[in-house]
């Protein structure tokens, strides 16, 4: 008879399930820009594609794709740059850019009745020089370690962004780094990872960047799950790029127009 009793109270607890419907602040899908101008040493830099997405609400599959917008760049001598989407992807690709060190470029977007605008410079970067491995690496020592080092321009400001590419299933890693207590000297990117083994192949970039991109990936990157988290770090908020919305400045977009010079080093773990 217990029995009886323990099965009807089992039946009874498990019938009793409620549906709890999450509201989540909803608006406006807004543009978001992910326009990097990349100049690879030893290339002539002239394929350049970018990517343009909407914000979507919390629950939803996938990230639309901004299709049917108006893409150009121009530099200081009003040389114009169309990027063309490539079908309806979002991505806007451009095969006879001219990239040149130092100079200004202006990203320019028509999309759905409003202009997006915003500039960059195209900097310069120092070239990785060598990769130094440590197989006892990481907080519990059984990790890989890699430095990939370059010599900082004396006597100037400089800002690097690096990625870190694997050729294993793993998020890439991202980090800026700026010269203030290390000019002139031989310092490195840092790289640590406990899957890799021998003979995976790691992709190493180093890219130029502003001071104001430095700034927009350091808070960006705080913000991950990886970087932040603390009491006293940054706390999450919509970070602004350098992009404005010059026909409705409260419908401003997400995302950045970088321009860079970038170093690549493929490494092989040994």
């Amino acid at each position: 008879m217990n029995y009886l009793k323990y099965i009807l109270l089992f039946l009874i607890l498990a019938s009793c399930e409620d549906v709890v419907t999450v509201n989540t602040p909803t608006e406006a899908p807004r543009l978001v820009i992910d326009a990097s101008i990349d100049w690879f040493k030893g290339t002539d830099g002239s394929n350049q594609e970018f990517k343009l997405t909407e914000t979507a609400p919390y629950f939803n599959d996938g990230v639309p794709p901004a299709t049917g917008a108006q893409v150009t760049v121009q530099n200081s001598n009003n040389d114009t740059f169309v990027f063309i989407e490539d079908g309806t992807t979002g991505i806007y690709k451009n095969t006879t850019f001219v990239p040149v060190l130092n100079e200004t470029y202006t990203i320019t977007i028509n999309y759905k009745s409003e202009t997006y605008t915003g500039s960059e410079t195209l900097l310069p970067v120092a070239s990785i020089e060598y990769v130094e491995q440590n197989d006892n690496g990481g907080f519990t020592g059984d990790e890989t370690e890699l430095k990939a080092y370059y010599t900082d321009p004396a006597g100037e400001v400089n800002y690097n962004f690096f990625e870190f590419i694997s050729d294993i299933p793993v998020i890439p890693s991202l980090s800026v780094y700026k010269d203030e207590f290390t000019d002139g000297n031989t310092i490195f990117g840092f790289y640590t990872e406990m899957d890799l083994s021998t003979g995976d192949m790691v992709t190493i970039r180093n890219y130029g960047v502003s001071e104001q991109f430095y700034n927009y990936m350091f808070v960006l990157l705080q913000q991950n799950s990886q970087e932040g988290g603390g009491p006293f770090e940054t706390q999450p908020a919509t970070v602004r790029g350098n992009c404005i919305n010059v026909t409705n400045p409260e419908h401003y977009p997400l995302g950045y127009f970088r321009a860079s010079q970038v170093d690549e080093f493929i490494y092989t773990v040994k």
